[in-house]
């Protein structure tokens, strides 16, 4: 009973020191990405009566965008594919739009600067940094040349902000920070471990001088306090096949913490050895103090494709919660050379599917859809597989989650006032085999591409397909899960499945769970104590993104989506963003 009134108090005492937070600053509200607001005036028993306020257009057809309206000071700032903008937060009236091609598909950073230098949208466009003047949108003369810095790759994700550096990860195997005033680089931390680097001998017959991938696609995450940056790593490589890769390949598919002053290593973790599966890690690394055993201890948690969770002390690495290597099936690929092994959580237990049998079949949606799943097994001969199942070599194989996930590059929210980690997953299996191409070897997948029916996107698993999830921190347990998504058809007929999802969520001290990430088009509040649906809109198009909400300056708060669809989901497209106020 003490150690629960001490944990009560304690956490108490966390949520009463909290100023409430009016802006929304970063993409995950703080640098450590909890995605957590402190506003209340839109809570869980007056969110019934949310609705529109402003919808804003992009102007961009090719929908697709993921970004997160910044909102500093009454004014929001996003991406989307053709432009950088600036809106009136309250009226969503454009204020300045910087026309750009390929654009940070994830939003944008702000540097507040000081006193001598003027705050700083800051993104990237193709290959190149670009930092504009936070009033005007123009670009910064002063920074790189005309106000951009010319990078070498292209990232999906803005740069994590970190006193005067701008820290950026994309398609090549390295972290750089640049001087935010000048744009100069600062250092660079290669995510291929070099001769001398803890982990290099990983990489048997000297393939880290040749291999690609192991770059950083999702977003970094900043303890500001501490100095460090969290950087979740991608597969090393090609994705289902690893034969001229030997080794566990670090820092592949590894959660890696960088002292963000100097650019040295400080610890990692690897989430899979010698990656086949292309569970890379997108998901930005959410930041929170967890009390375990009556101790506080500064954590860092991560989901992965696999729909694992991870919990660390982010200080040093240790798991809070217990890993164990577990054995797992090897491949039969020749020369492939597989990992007896793989990490697991002890707890929390994995929040999505990650393993299939005959008998996971689903037979009540449709006989349409049962017909179809069994033709499937049956004509490709697919057998039973659990976690970690390689592709076989000209042998059909069904693996869960698959390479969309379990969880993704939205990653989690964390609610401190509940000690709740909540997340969305989904179960959308992915199938096929490696074969023989030439002198090298290909994935294939025969037809459909994920194991599902395309027509539908019904799963070949019995439902639920996709599903909101709390864990408790301080103990692993999971809180509550419930379905996330609908399917208009079989809602009718009181089969509730849930649905594929992209995109994220947010939490609000107002006991609330926003998301609009599913792909059913409609953007919900759940309560965060229990995973009751409490409201919904129907929406343009899936909001494969994650919202932000803030305070204006009429004393009203808003919740805020961008809802571009598209995706690797197939999703219809747009091009709004949507502003959410109370009657």
């Amino acid at each position: 009973m003490r150690s629960l009134l001490a944990v009560t108090i304690l956490l108490a005492g966390v949520a009463s020191s909290v100023p409430a937070q009016n802006n929304w600053v970063y993409y995950g509200q703080d640098q450590g990405a909890s995605k957590f607001s402190t506003l209340a005036q839109i809570n869980a028993d007056n969110v019934s009566t949310l609705t529109r306020a402003w919808t804003f257009h992009t102007g961009n057809p090719a929908g697709f965008f993921e970004s997160t309206p910044l909102v500093i000071d009454g004014v929001m700032y996003l991406s989307a594919g053709n432009a950088f903008f600036a809106l009136d937060a309250i009226t969503g009236t454009q204020l300045w739009k910087y026309a750009a091609n390929q654009t940070t598909r994830r939003g944008v950073s702000y540097w507040p600067g000081d006193a001598r230098t003027p705050a700083r949208i800051v993104a990237t466009a193709g290959d190149q940094l670009v930092a504009l003047d936070a009033k005007t949108g123009v670009p910064v003369p002063g920074f790189g040349t005309g106000g951009f810095v010319e990078m070498g790759s292209d990232a999906p994700s803005p740069p994590a902000v970190y006193k005067d550096l701008l820290i950026t990860a994309g398609g090549k195997p390295v972290i750089r920070a640049w001087n935010a005033r000048t744009g100069a680089l600062v250092w660079t931390f290669n995510l291929i471990a070099q001769p001398g680097d803890p982990g290099h001998e990983t990489w048997e017959n000297d393939a880290w001088k040749t291999i690609g991938g192991t770059n950083v696609w999702g977003y970094l995450s900043i303890d500001a306090e501490r100095g460090i940056v969290y950087a979740p790593n991608s597969i090393a490589g090609s994705d289902y096949v690893g034969v001229t890769r030997p080794g566990n390949n670090l820092y592949g598919t590894s959660l890696v913490a960088i002292d963000a002053n100097s650019g040295k290593l400080k610890w990692f973790q690897q989430f899979v050895h010698h990656d086949i599966w292309d569970n890379d890690l997108g998901a930005a690394p959410t930041l929170f103090d967890v009390v375990k055993d009556g101790k506080r201890i500064p954590a860092v948690a991560e989901i992965t494709k696999m729909g694992l969770l991870f919990m660390f002390d982010r200080t040093n690495g240790t798991p809070i919660h217990g890993i164990e290597e577990r054995p797992v099936p090897q491949s039969d690929v020749p020369g492939e050379k597989t990992s007896p092994t793989q990490p697991f959580p002890i707890k929390p237990a994995p929040l999505a599917r990650n393993s299939m049998k005959k008998s996971d079949l689903p037979t009540g949606i449709t006989p349409e859809h049962t017909a179809y799943c069994q033709n499937l097994w049956d004509t490709y001969k697919l057998q039973d597989s659990g976690p970690y199942t390689p592709w076989g070599f000209n042998r059909d194989v069904v693996v869960h989650p698959g390479a969309v996930g379990g969880g993704n590059w939205n990653g989690v929210t964390y609610n401190a006032p509940l000690d709740l980690i909540i997340t969305n997953v989904m179960n959308a299996g992915q199938w096929g085999h490696v074969e023989a191409s030439g002198t090298s070897f290909r994935k294939v997948t025969p037809v459909g591409g994920r194991f599902w029916e395309p027509r539908t996107r019904y799963s070949c698993v019995n439902p639920p397909w996709g599903e909101l999830v709390a864990v408790k921190a301080s103990t692993g347990d999971i809180a509550w899960r419930v379905p996330l998504g609908i399917f208009e058809e079989l809602e009718a007929r009181g089969i509730k499945t849930g649905t594929p999802s992209l995109g994220g969520a947010i939490s609000t001290a107002g006991n609330l769970v926003f998301i609009g990430a599913t792909i059913d088009s409609r953007f919900r509040a759940f309560d965060a104590r229990t995973g009751k649906e409490l409201w919904v809109d129907k929406i343009e198009a899936p909001a494969h993104s994650i919202p932000s909400t803030f305070m204006g300056k009429d004393g009203k708060q808003y919740v805020v989506v961008s809802a571009g669809g598209g995706g690797f989901l197939g999703s219809p497209r747009s091009d709004v963003v949507i502003a959410y106020r109370l009657k």
